[in-house]
């Protein structure tokens, strides 16, 4: 008979315990990820808003300091970009700041944010659970990040997000 290692054993008990074990409707979202389609659009439309690297940074930095040392003014541009990590997603969406969040599915221990959707429905903010929580660090050019949040759009991108939107509060059809 074949001993397998501890972690193999325990994954296999998790697995066995949940199919065993009737879950409640807060942890049950979480198995339910986003519809693929909806989640490429998320992922496609989050790719725009980015927050910059260290490179592009540098670089942007760069050309500020050689715009001050000709004189001219220093061109002035408001970040849009996604804010990620739990601390700073909650904060969001307890002062209203956060136009739609995305949470990861795979969060472990899952208490970290088994909260977050019923604040989020609190708050009439948008929130969507969407698989890898490392899909959603490349995102943020980090390994892994629990939690995203759009805090302001660009106006030539609003239709597109109005219907990202429209999209992850649609009803799911049950099967």
């Amino acid at each position: 008979m074949t001993r397998f290692p501890k972690y193999i054993r325990i994954q296999r008990q998790r697995r066995i315990l949940s199919m065993r074990m009737k879950v409640p409707p807060q942890v049950q979202q979480f198995r339910k990820p986003l519809d693929r389609n909806v989640a490429i659009q998320a992922f496609r439309f989050a790719a725009q808003y980015r927050p910059e690297s260290k490179v592009e940074k540098a670089a942007r930095l760069e050309a500020i300091a050689a715009a001050k040392a000709e004189g001219k003014a220093a061109p002035a541009s408001k970040n849009y970009s996604v804010k990620f990590g739990l601390d700073a997603v909650t904060s969001l969406v307890e002062s209203k700041k956060a136009k739609l969040v995305l949470i990861a599915h795979d969060v472990d221990p899952i208490e970290l944010v088994v909260w977050l959707p019923a604040l989020c429905h609190k708050m009439n903010v948008p929130y969507a659970i969407v698989k890898s929580k490392s899909r959603l660090g490349q995102l943020v050019h980090m390994k892994t990040a629990t939690a995203v949040a759009f805090t302001s759009v660009r106006e030539e991108d609003k239709p597109e997000f109005a219907r990202l939107i429209e999209a992850v509060n649609a009803p799911i059809p049950e099967p």
